[in-house]
């Protein structure tokens, strides 16, 4: 049997949170990162970096990704076949990006999910896809980005509880989350950048009971909401008080840009991931308005943001074998 000597694996942007859906929810939208892996002839040397791999990055913030073995998409590569115990072949890789860095669409969990698919991919496939989310989560260490991001969809992660040793692997069950084809996503991507790290780290250790009962009513409306399209439930869903109070103060302008969205249309506005892209979700016909609602309102603010109407990713990562 010929052994697959190239693979091309798109890999959509996410949006996670949604409001209420801390760590939990994400969906994947229609912006994507493609990553080509080649095989090399070369002998395999895992630890010659100038024999086992080349990396070629093209694509908006191209120079800031990193072409060692540091990047993530090739950690990522390698993960998947420390897990199989084999010895992975030398590889270029070359990523087109098309999803902004450190704005809360995903891009870490892209190259999480390009590198593993990948992998698998030029293995033969030893892995199902359903083996390769449990690992994509064990990287990412939650699961709101990198599962959309591999399945597609709207998707609830919860984790499985075997018992009370904590040595034990976590293990996930993942929900699809019915999607109204007449709710629209409209991102607003700012121009600055907001580091996942300093997003968590403004968040508290501990939380009121009335602040979990908020959330957990609030998801629960959110995810009737998507399903059925129902405004109403919508408006009221996308409220929360886990994360988005605390990282308001980080993003410039995000009550003003906000109010802007919700005037012009739409159900609600969030913040995309650890932001600082804003996300509001509206109908078909007032997509437009709310987009550009967004935009000129952060325009105020002296800050550029590309405000664009996506849909929802069906897909998530795909594979193409060859050139």
């Amino acid at each position: 049997m010929s052994r697959t000597s190239s693979v091309t694996v798109t890999v959509p942007a996410t949006t996670a949170n949604l409001g209420p859906g801390f760590d939990c929810i994400g969906a994947a939208l229609t912006l994507y990162n493609h990553f080509k892996f080649s095989r090399l002839d070369r002998h395999p040397r895992r630890y010659d970096s100038e024999q086992s791999l080349e990396i070629s990055v093209s694509g908006a913030e191209a120079h800031r990704v990193s072409t060692d073995e540091s990047n993530l998409v090739y950690r990522s590569f390698l993960k998947l076949y420390d897990c199989l115990g084999h010895e992975p072949p030398p590889v270029a890789i070359e990523i087109d990006l098309g999803v902004p860095l450190a704005r809360g669409l995903g891009s870490s969990a892209t190259a999480i999910a390009g590198g593993l698919v990948a992998a698998n991919a030029l293995a033969g496939t030893p892995l199902t896809r359903a083996e390769i989310v449990q690992l994509a989560i064990e990287i990412e260490r939650h699961p709101d980005n990198v599962v959309p991001a591999l399945l597609g969809g709207c998707r609830l992660a919860a984790a499985s509880t075997f018992g009370e040793r904590s040595d034990l692997p976590r293990m996930w069950e993942i929900c699809e989350i019915p999607w109204h084809p007449t709710i629209v996503p409209v991102v607003a991507i700012p121009t600055f950048e907001l580091s996942t790290e300093k997003a968590r780290g403004v968040l508290p250790e501990q939380y009121t009971r009335a602040d979990a009962i908020f959330n957990t009513s609030h998801l629960g409306l959110l995810v009737r909401g998507l399903e059925t399209g129902n405004g109403n439930w919508l408006r009221a869903a996308m409220q929360d008080r886990i994360h988005q109070p605390y990282r308001e103060m980080l993003i410039p302008g995000y009550q003003a840009v906000r109010a802007a969205a919700i005037e012009a249309g739409a159900y609600g506005m969030a913040i995309s991931g650890a932001g600082p892209t804003a996300l509001a979700l509206a109908s078909i016909a007032d997509a437009p308005a709310v987009a550009a609602a967004m935009s000129l309102t952060w325009k105020e603010y002296d800050i550029k943001a590309e405000a664009r109407s996506l849909s929802l990713d069906s897909r998530g990562a795909m594979v193409k074998y060859g050139d």
